[in-house]
Order: C-alpha cells, then sequence, then structure tokens
C-alpha cells in the first residue's frame, strides 16, 4: 500500500508514543493561552525579524528522495558504459525497478536499483549478494533473464529482463478476475518455470501475482528471487518464515518448514485469486487470515467449473503430502479436458478476450500435412529447369485429391467417335453408380472426418499418431488413383512423383499404372 497521507499518520503516532511529553502541555500554556499573547509578547514579535522560510518536510515518502537521489544517466564505473534512466516500473520494500537504456546499444532493461543505505548490515549485503549469485545461474523460459550488475556510490544496480506489460498483479487489477482459459494460459507458464527451480533445488517462497511478469508477447516470466533459497537435499526445509502473508503455507506458520510444497500451496492461492478476485483466506485482520490458513478455511464460489474446484481443493491441502505436485497438477482435468490458448492478445491485459477453440478438422488436416512434409521444408538441391515441372505435379496431384473426393460419378472412357471434354471439366453431367472403388474412398474419408469431429479433446487428438495419419491418407489416395483410368497415370510428371513418394515410403502399396 503506497499513501503518503498513512505513512505521516503512522509516523507521528509513533513518535507519540515514543516521547508522551510531546502531549504535555508546554510551561505557560492553560485555560489563558488561546486568548492571544500580553502585550509585552506582542510588541516584541513585532520587534523581531521575520522567521525564516519553513525547511523542507522532513517526512517526505521515501520514493521521492530516491528518485531525487538518483541521476538522469547512471555510469557503471568499471566498464564506462551509460544508461539512461526511464519511468518507474515498480517498487518494493527495499529497491525500485526502473526502464534504463544502454545509451550505446540503445539496448533495454528493468534495473532494480537498491540505495546502498538500506545494505549498510553485514546480512543486509549479504542477502542482495545471494539474491544476485543464485540469479545469475537461471536460463529459461518462464525465468526473467538475469543481464548484468554494478553498483557505485549511491545505489546498487541489479539489469534483468524488460517485461513491458509489468506483472499479473497489474492485469488482476484492471480485471479482477480471469476466464479459465486465460488461467490455464499462465498456469501452464508459472509452472513450467516451477518445475526448472525446484530440478535445481530452489525454492521461491514469494509466489504472488506480483512476481509473475508479463513481456510485450504477452510470454510470463518468473521474477524477483530476494527470498529464494537454495536446498542442500531434496529432505531439507527452511525454517525461515518468510513470503507475502495471504500466500504462505499452513506448515510455514507453524514453523515447520518451506519446501517445494509450500511453493505449490502458493501458486493454489495464486490460481484461486485470479479466478475469485480475491485471496482464498484474505481478511481485514492479519491475525485472522493466519487462522484462516491454519485451519484451510476458505469459500469457493459456485460459478467455477467442477475441475476448477476439484484442483483448488486439491493443492491447498493442510499436509504437504497430500498437495498434488506440479506434474499431478499439469495432468488434471482441468489442463486436459480444457481449452488453453496458445497466446493471448494485449487486449486481455484490460479486458476479457474472445478466445475460440481451433477447429477439430483444422488440427486434423494440420497433422497429417506435418506427417506428410514434417514441420520444417527440407533443404534440396533442385534442377532450375525443373521448377516449372514441380509446380505443374503439385498442381496434378491436388487436382487428383479434389476431384476424386468429391464428384459423385465414375470415370468413363471416351468412346472413338466422341470429342474429348476440356481438361478439368466432368466427361459426364449424368450421375452414375459409384464403383467399389470410389465407395470404398468415400467411406474411408468419412470415417477419418467422424474419427476428427467425434471429440475436440487433447487424448483424442493424441490417438492420431503421425503413422496412423500417414496410413489413413494412404489408402484414401490409394483408392482414389485406382478407380483413375490409365491414360493418367502414364502422365510423366505423375509417374515421376510417385517415384519419389514410393522411394520415401517404402511400406506403403500404391498402384502402377498399365
Amino acid at each position: 500500500m503506497d499513501t503518503g497521507c498513512f505513512s505521516a499518520a503512522h509516523r507521528i503516532s509513533c513518535h507519540t508514543m515514543m516521547n508522551p511529553d510531546l502531549l504535555k502541555p508546554g510551561p505557560g500554556s492553560g485555560p489563558g493561552l488561546d486568548r492571544g499573547p500580553g502585550p509585552a509578547a506582542a510588541a516584541a514579535a513585532s520587534a523581531a525579524p521575520p522567521p525564516p522560510p519553513a525547511p523542507l518536510k522532513a517526512n517526505r515518502n521515501k520514493s521521492e528522495q530516491i528518485k531525487a537521489d538518483l541521476a538522469p544517466v547512471v555510469t557503471d564505473p568499471k566498464t564506462g558504459r551509460t544508461y539512461s534512466k526511464g519511468k518507474l516500473l515498480g517498487k518494493g520494500g527495499f529497491a525500485r525497478c526502473y526502464e534504463m537504456t544502454d545509451l550505446t546499444s540503445n539496448k533495454m532493461y528493468a534495473v532494480k536499483v537498491i540505495p546502498q543505505s538500506r545494505v549498510s548490515k553485514p546480512h543486509q549485503r549479504d542477502k542482495i549478494t545471494n539474491e544476485i549469485e543464485l540469479h545469475k545461474t537461471l536460463s529459461h523460459k518462464h525465468v526473467v533473464k538475469f543481464s548484468h550488475h554494478f553498483e557505485d556510490q549511491e545505489n546498487i544496480y541489479i539489469f534483468l529482463e524488460l517485461c513491458s506489460r509489468k506483472s499479473l498483479a497489474h492485469i488482476w487489477k484492471a480485471r479482477r478476475t480471469l476466464t479459465e482459459p486465460e488461467v490455464r494460459y499462465y498456469l501452464r507458464q508459472i509452472i513450467s518455470g516451477l518445475k526448472y527451480l525446484h530440478n535445481r533445488g530452489i525454492l521461491h517462497r514469494d509466489l504472488k501475482l506480483g512476481n509473475f511478469f508479463i513481456n510485450e508477447n504477452m510470454e510470463l516470466r518468473l521474477g524477483d528471487f530476494g527470498l529464494a533459497a537454495k536446498l542442500e537435499t531434496v529432505e531439507q526445509r527452511k525454517k525461515t518464515i518468510c513470503g507475502t502473508p495471504n500466500y504462505l503455507a499452513p506448515e510455514v506458520l507453524n514453523r515447520q518448514g518451506h519446501g517445494t510444497e509450500s511453493d505449490v500451496w502458493s501458486l493454489g492461492c495464486v490460481m484461486y485469486t485470479l479466478m475469485c478476485g480475491n485471496p482464498p483466506f484474505e481478511t481485514v485482520d492479519l491475525k485472522e487470515t493466519y487462522k484462516c490458513i491454519k485451519e484451510v478455511r476458505y469459500n469457493l464460489p459456485s460459478n467455477l467449473s467442477p475441475a476448477a474446484h476439484k484442483l483448488i481443493s486439491s493443492v491447498l491441502q493442510k499436509a504437504p503430502s497430500n498437495r498434488l505436485n506440479l506434474d499431478q497438477i499439469l495432468g488434471h482435468e482441468f489442463f486436459t479436458k480444457g481449452f488453453t490458448p496458445d497466446k493471448l492478445p494485449p487486449s486481455s491485459c484490460v479486458m476479457v478476450p474472445e478466445l475460440h477453440p481451433p477447429s477439430p478438422a483444422k488440427k486434423f488436416f494440420t497433422k497429417m500435412a506435418k506427417s506428410f512434409f514434417g514441420k520444417k521444408k527440407a533443404k534440396a538441391e533442385k534442377i532450375p529447369c525443373e521448377d516449372k515441372d514441380e509446380k505443374d505435379l503439385s498442381r496434378l496431384m491436388s487436382g487428383i485429391v479434389k476431384c476424386s473426393i468429391s464428384r459423385q460419378i465414375s470415370y468413363r472412357t471416351v468412346g472413338p467417335h466422341e470429342v474429348p471434354s476440356p481438361t478439368g471439366q466432368l466427361v459426364s453431367s449424368v450421375p452414375l453408380e459409384a464403383t467399389p472403388a470410389e465407395e470404398e474412398s468415400r467411406k474411408s474419408v468419412s470415417r477419418s472426418f467422424k474419427g476428427t469431429m467425434a471429440s475436440s479433446t487433447e487424448p483424442c487428438e493424441d490417438g492420431s499418431t503421425p503413422a496412423a495419419v500417414a496410413e489413413s491418407a494412404a489408402k484414401v489416395l490409394n483408392t482414389c488413383l485406382a478407380a483413375m483410368p490409365a491414360g493418367r497415370l502414364s502422365h510423366p510428371l505423375f509417374l515421376r512423383g510417385l517415384q519419389n513418394y514410393s522411394a520415401g515410403n517404402a511400406s506403403t502399396k500404391m498402384p502402377q499404372p498399365n
């Protein structure tokens, strides 16, 4: 909470308690004091020189002091590189974060500025040193990148990756609640970064909305390792009570130690806060909040989905051993059966986005294309004169598939006295009875579509392996080619394409031209 009025009032009350004499009436005070000074006092006052101007307020807030002390251009004393100070990004108990630009490369950073006065004691200096040394070792897609650091006589400067869309706390303040697809989108990234930390034996110990930063591309980064600690063994527990009150686990409050399960508890509180609009154990009184945490007393709104209910209940368990681990959370039906967008629009920072699950048919054909051609096109040497032939072959193959699947009449051989129709037009406009080969082709395509459209869940999609998709597509193409006249199969471009396909799919039997 950043309210200067509250700070000033609090400061006055503290001085009052420390020095009760401030409330005692001074000498000469009494009932007649408010009637004004006597004649002698008035004469002395008129003869006295005017009072000097009042000094600056001693109680101006600390943010203004730090801002005034920080120069517009900062220089690294070791390298000589200079950085220009930009806007204030955020503030914490010991530091402030500014946007800074390297005047040599024009690269922008988020710079954590810590006054030297805040680390004057040895244990304070050790805390900052440990944070820097730990963060320097981290490298993960969903962890804020550490760049470098230096210090001068006034401050310590820690240069970090700039996340221009601030944090989840800012999104939560603007939106108050997020949709379940959005929550899944962010939680997947948080869990990815948290698994990386836990696998390296690192506890974050301060998971909260304000420590999840969002970059320009709406990607999440886990940051602020001021309270992070490295475990020597898996069984080790950190006994220090630290963190943010609303996100503390019961075992931390009970002085049983902080483990990876405590981070999972905080993750459950984050999930609840994003979907419900407030932390699960928040009350007006801190002691009552701690009591609710120890007793695991909270309410689940009825508007949450059953899967969300189950997941929150499975994570916010009093006994650490009863909580789901990170892999189990990702395997929960909340994630496996719910839609997770690949990306969120920047507008979702302030308003509910329009999210549409992708078409199952589109996913099917994308998988089919990838199974044939791969995610990346292989770089092969081509003869320049063959470029046109390759394009003609591609058009021919496309025409074969489209014509064979869509038309409902049989091919008919042109009689000796008939004029052949133009290329690309149907020979006859009268529907004929489908041949067995065409009927099998139609059924195969129908089965493929029914299997694809039946369900859009991930398990259904995962069952369609590349081999199965390729086999299904090969059968369709096989029956289509079997129904074609022999004359078309003898086209030189088609024969070359058939040879290339057979070379890469030796196990697939293709029809041979007569």
